[in-house]
């Protein structure tokens, strides 16, 4: 399969937020306490609070798969490469649907606050923002998350003093006037409560739709799951509070029937603010929320299309990245349905129905979990790993199937209709499609079926793994400086030169050297070591040791490897060899620091500057990043000459850097904090980025290297 344009990396931490935020606040708080109150009375409070923590499961799921598989299409990629195509059709299908109905309710939403104001037509208003939505995100992601940026700041600003503002109201009000308005608590009693959550936890819906996004994020194994949580402390903080706020300073039979209650709520407190501001700052706080679920909508949705054009599921035209990078045909298809949506439909309604399909595809996510983890695929490696696992997943599987039993038989016989529609879809459309060959991480968890196993889905995944780069590259660094290095001319047969590897490793681990030997045999007999570019990648876990260690083989001759070590003029020459050994029990960074190597090798320079090095240090400098390494001579009359008779203990760094390597008079010294540094000496220093761009700032008439 070819391999798919890549996204381009533009969103942060505070982007990922925005787009989590600004998909949750719009009809779960400006819409639904009225109707919740009328439910389940003071205790809608509860309902908020229940809600916040029963979405926990999904949350870490998702942030689980989506730092393991950062790709476009979120939901559908995760159940895709878990329970297979048949299951990624009909969830991606229909997220897609459910995210394109509740983003074109947001946008008619927007109307029930802006008849305050204005007199508007709503529906032609909702076609214009759709358009002028989609065009955004034609333009890019950055720039549709800059808008969201905006949007969000408004709106959290804005509820925060809306909340302060209300906690002030209800501190002054006498306690009997307060009791009396949570009393009773719980009206309708305790069976009151499971339907309202029901009710309410689709104002949570959003907060996962970053995960489609997750291709185009920066660090995601950070700011993924970092991001979510935030947004979701954020929106339970001002779920919570607000609609306490609500109960306590409206009358009870009012707010029931009431659609606007955070604006007639913020009248009844903001009267010391000149009218008519205080509805104003609400009715801004309303149109920046209901925007910003358009806005995000849009961007998340339209990457469904995308991710399932590239695995042949829609048409490949969907697959396809316009002039600035982002997916034209498939912002126009989502958004030319939103208009439908608006013009045709009842789109509260059916937005409303489609949360039901919402909350199974919760439940769905934590089967996905499940099915990645026993399936015990080397490559699926998350940054991120969800708590309490399994039970974490076993309580997100039981409670979307309870709360959508409270929704009633049309929210599951609209459910049933739109997981019918994807089946019917992947019948017809995908499945007789001949590229549609893979299956899901479930046939490695179930092995004895045999040849359904697809063994593509972990090299896949170690493809991502290998994009992703290292997740924390000093280990990857310290490794490299600390790894021997057999420089040869002549060819040697590859069997010679696993024993004469073999030696070296058993001096390092305190291992046997016939157990280092046989162990790259049968990795190179099985056909497991990576071979590409001119390198290779031998590799093996041994229990027991404390840490990796490799060594590094360069042969300007050339060494031949075969799988068999017994007709080696069958493979074509290699002229860089990497042996690692890892301790057996850490697979993730066993498969990081490969990944590491992998990437350096796969750079078009590797090779032409490996073979040109002209000594060890330059050899190990080569499989560094340029921006996270630099090599000066201390030669008098340089900016580093002040280093010249320093112990490196006395050498003040930049935070996060060191030095690695120290070559004098043609030796390698691993250096120590007492090691004195001595004229023309050449250093090698490693680390963060930034504290080697201003080691460079400070040394440059000194570096060997093209610094940035």
């Amino acid at each position: 399969m070819a391999a798919a344009p890549k996204l381009k990396k533009t969103l942060t931490l505070f982007d990922v937020y925005a787009i989590s935020t600004g998909a949750m606040f719009s009809s779960g708080f400006f819409l639904l306490p009225g109707l919740a109150t009328a439910k389940a009375g003071p205790a809608t409070v509860l309902a908020y609070f229940l809600a916040g923590i029963f979405i926990l499961p999904a949350m870490f799921s998702a942030a689980e798969l989506s730092t393991a598989m950062p790709r476009a299409g979120g939901a559908y990629y995760f159940l895709d490469r878990s329970l297979g195509p048949l299951a990624g059709t009909v969830g991606g299908l229909g997220t897609w649907l459910a995210l394109v109905l509740k983003s074109a309710f947001a946008l008619v939403g927007m109307g029930a606050y802006l008849v305050f104001f204005f007199d508007v037509p709503i529906k032609p208003l909702a076609v214009a923002l759709t358009v002028a939505f989609a065009a955004l995100n034609i333009v890019g992601a950055k720039e549709t998350s800059g808008l969201q940026r905006v949007l969000v700041a408004v709106l959290v600003g804005v509820l925060a003093f809306f909340v302060v503002q209300g906690l002030a109201e209800v501190g002054g009000m006498e306690g009997s006037d307060l009791e009396r308005q949570f009393t009773p608590f719980l009206p309708f009693g305790w069976e009151s409560i499971l339907p309202t959550i029901g009710l309410v936890f689709v104002s949570y819906a959003g907060l996962t739709k970053v995960a489609s996004v997750a291709e185009e994020v920066q660090n995601p194994d950070r700011n993924l799951p970092l991001g979510m949580f935030l947004s979701l402390f954020t929106a339970t903080a001002i779920y919570c509070v607000g609609v306490f706020i609500m109960i306590a300073v409206l009358d009870a039979n009012e707010l029931r029937s009431d659609l606007t209650p955070v604006a007639t709520a913020a009248e009844a407190f903001f009267d010391w603010l000149p009218e008519p501001w205080g509805l104003l700052l609400v009715v801004a706080a309303a149109i920046a929320a209901f925007a910003s679920t358009g806005n995000a909508g849009i961007l998340s949705a339209s990457r469904y299309p995308l991710a399932m054009a590239r695995d042949h599921l829609v048409s490949a035209r969907l697959g396809d990245l316009g002039r600035f990078g982002t997916p034209v045909p498939a912002i126009l298809v989502t958004a030319g349905l939103m208009i439908f949506v608006i013009v045709a439909l009842d789109v509260e309604g059916i937005a409303k129905l489609a949360s039901a399909f919402q909350l199974l595809l919760f439940g769905l996510l934590n089967v996905a979990v499940i099915v990645m983890r026993e399936s015990q695929i080397p490559g699926y490696v998350p940054g991120y790993r969800s708590p309490l696992y399994p039970w974490m997943q076993v309580a997100g599987i039981l409670v979307p199937i309870v709360l959508v039993a409270q929704l009633g038989a049309l929210a599951w016989g609209t459910s049933a209709l739109m997981i019918a529609g994807g089946v019917l879809w992947y019948r017809r459309y995908a499945r007789p499609n001949p590229k549609v060959e893979r299956e899901g991480a479930i046939y490695h968890l179930f092995e004895r079926l045999g040849q359904r196993r697809y063994d593509g889905l972990d090299s896949e995944l170690r493809t991502i793994l290998k994009e992703k780069g290292m997740q924390d590259e000093a280990p990857f660094e310290s490794l490299v400086t600390r790894a021997a290095v057999i420089d040869l001319d002549e060819a040697v047969p590859y069997a010679n030169l696993i024993a004469r590897t073999s030696a070296v490793l058993a001096d390092q681990l305190g291992v046997p050297m016939q157990q280092l030997e046989q162990g790259f045999i049968d990795a190179s007999s099985y056909g497991a070591t990576p071979v590409a570019h001119g390198a290779a990648l031998p590799h093996q876990r041994l229990p027991n040791i404390e840490q990796s260690e490799a060594v590094f083989v360069r042969c300007r001759a050339g060494v031949t490897l075969d799988t068999s070590l017994e007709d080696e003029s069958r493979s074509e020459p290699v002229y860089a060899i990497f042996f690692l050994v890892s301790p057996e029990g850490s697979t993730s960074a066993h498969l990081r620091i490969l990944a590491g190597l992998a990437s350096r090798i796969d750079e078009e320079q590797f090779m032409s500057e490996w073979l040109a090095a002209p000594d060890e240090q330059k050899l190990k400098e080569t499989l560094l990043h340029n921006e996270r390494y630099l090599s000066l001579h201390l030669h008098p009359g340089t900016d580093a000459a002040s280093l010249i008779g320093k112990a490196l203990r006395e050498v003040r760094l930049p935070a996060g850097t060191l030095v690695a390597l120290v070559r004098r008079r043609g030796r390698l010294l691993v250096p120590s904090g007492m090691t004195v540094l001595e004229a023309n000496d050449q250093i090698t220093l490693i680390g963060e980025a930034e504290g080697v761009a201003e080691l460079y700032e400070r040394y440059g008439s000194a570096s060997s290297s093209a610094q940035a």
